[in-house]
């Protein structure tokens, strides 16, 4: 009787995870809550996922959890939910997928010696690695990260904005960078994320099912670097609105990350609304 409970343990762990190989085989992973007081550090939390892994949604909705009870004292999670392509190739192609995504997965695994991408992975302050559906191991680890020095990081909308409602303007200001590993550089990003986003899946692993989604990055691309000789940052930026974009669940996202070791420094985040 012992060894008949052993192994149905054993074979609940072997179906917790959806793992990819990098040569993208995919393969099938477990929920979020507790309060917040006083000043909350920025922590950017990303979740790697597909509409087309029936490991995923689980996931998400313990990312929407931190999100939106921000459950851990003196953290402010800002979330990033990445949706990869792999997956797509098995019956349903995630319409929030990107390759870029998968790449910046893959970025990741190779610094934290990961043999193999999987979904769904969440990865916290680009530091500690998990299987993203447990909300437990996401508190430790945001808990971790908001302790650990930060940068000053202010954007803002810009007052050159155009009235045109297509798009919009940000300024931002950085300063204060925490000291940069020894032959790195620090990055600046910046990303637009939308939250309430929802699809009927007609097809794959999770055929059937109507899966919500928040925070979905929808576009994320490098500004600069910060400056080693004043250890800030400066500039503006302007993106454009994309038809389907709805402008009151848009959010913008600066962050600042070590190229080489993906650490993640210090990040703001502000409504576009």
């Amino acid at each position: 009787m012992k060894n008949l409970v052993m192994a149905m343990m054993l074979l609940g762990l072997v179906g917790a995870v959806a793992w990819v190989g990098f040569r993208r085989t995919p393969v099938p992973a477990q929920a979020a809550g507790e309060p917040t007081v006083g000043r909350r550090a920025p922590v950017i939390v990303e979740l790697f996922t597909s509409e087309g892994c029936s490991s995923c949604p689980p996931a998400d909705a313990v990312l929407a959890a931190l999100e939106e009870e921000q459950p851990v004292d003196g953290a402010q999670v800002i979330a990033l939910s990445e949706h990869v392509d792999y997956w797509n190739y098995i019956g349903w192609a995630d319409p929030f997928s990107s390759a870029a995504y998968s790449a910046r997965q893959e970025l990741y695994a190779g610094v934290m010696r990961n043999e193999r991408i999987y979904t769904p992975q969440m990865i916290v302050d680009g530091q500690a690695e998990f299987v993203g559906s447990n909300g437990a191991k996401a508190r430790e680890a945001i808990a971790r990260a908001a302790r650990a020095p930060k940068a000053d990081v202010v954007v803002t909308r810009s007052a050159a904005a155009p009235a045109d409602a297509l798009s919009l303007a940000f300024e931002i200001r950085i300063r204060d960078v925490p000291a940069i590993s020894a032959g790195d550089v620090a990055e600046v990003l910046f990303a637009i994320t939308e939250r309430r986003l929802a699809s009927n899946v007609l097809r794959g692993e999770n055929a059937g099912r109507k899966l919500s989604h928040t925070a979905v990055v929808r576009e994320l691309r490098a500004l600069g670097r910060i400056d080693p000789s004043t250890n800030a940052y400066s500039g503006q930026t302007r993106m454009a609105l994309i038809d389907g974009w709805k402008r009151d669940n848009l959010q913008a996202v600066v962050f600042i990350q070590e190229r080489a070791h993906r650490k993640i420094l210090g990040a703001a985040s502000i409504s576009c609304k």
